[in-house]
């Protein structure tokens, strides 16, 4: 793991992850744990533009993110759910009272995808305060392309620095 880490890091390429075979294992053609994937750990600072309820109870399921671009509009830009109940019902208590319109004022939430459902449009605004740090796999077509994993809270970074600069390679 390590190695392949180290390698990752001084290649120069814009690769995404390397498939490393462990040494503790003999080769099995068709098996897969003789291998493990290592991927780079890329992180982005986003602002929270709003929230969906879950899909079941009143409380918050998912965050949606958001960057700014050079004109100053917050696009919408992907969601992360990664949160136990204990969190999200502390996450519904700190963001109700922060629940304003417009959040996003470019992109905004529930637009046309494979994926989309009647709740996909349902969403709520919040004043763009908060800024959250998350992990994700990759960016493309200005949205995260699977779901990110919330790390922590940024309370020392101002929403304006949230940036699509900082997920373009």
């Amino acid at each position: 793991m390590a190695l392949a880490r180290k390698w990752l890091s001084t290649t120069g390429i814009k690769l995404d992850g390397v498939i490393a075979k462990r040494l503790d294992l003999p080769y099995r053609s068709g098996e897969r744990d003789g291998m493990q994937k290592v991927k780079r750990m890329r992180t982005a600072d986003c602002v929270v533009g709003g929230f969906r309820y879950a899909s079941k109870g009143k409380d918050v399921g998912s965050l949606l993110l958001g960057l700014y671009d050079d004109k100053g509009l917050l696009h919408h830009v992907g969601f992360t759910s990664s949160f136990n109940e204990v969190e999200k019902k502390e996450l519904t208590k700190k963001l109700e009272p922060l629940i304003a319109p417009p959040g996003f004022t470019g992109n905004k939430p529930g637009g046309p995808s494979r994926w989309s459902t009647k709740r996909t449009s349902e969403w709520e605004p919040l004043k763009t305060k908060l800024v959250i740090e998350v992990q994700y796999d990759h960016f493309t077509g200005g949205r995260f392309r699977h779901g990110t994993r919330f790390l922590r809270w940024r309370p020392d970074k101002k929403p304006k620095q949230c940036d699509f600069a900082q997920v373009e390679d």
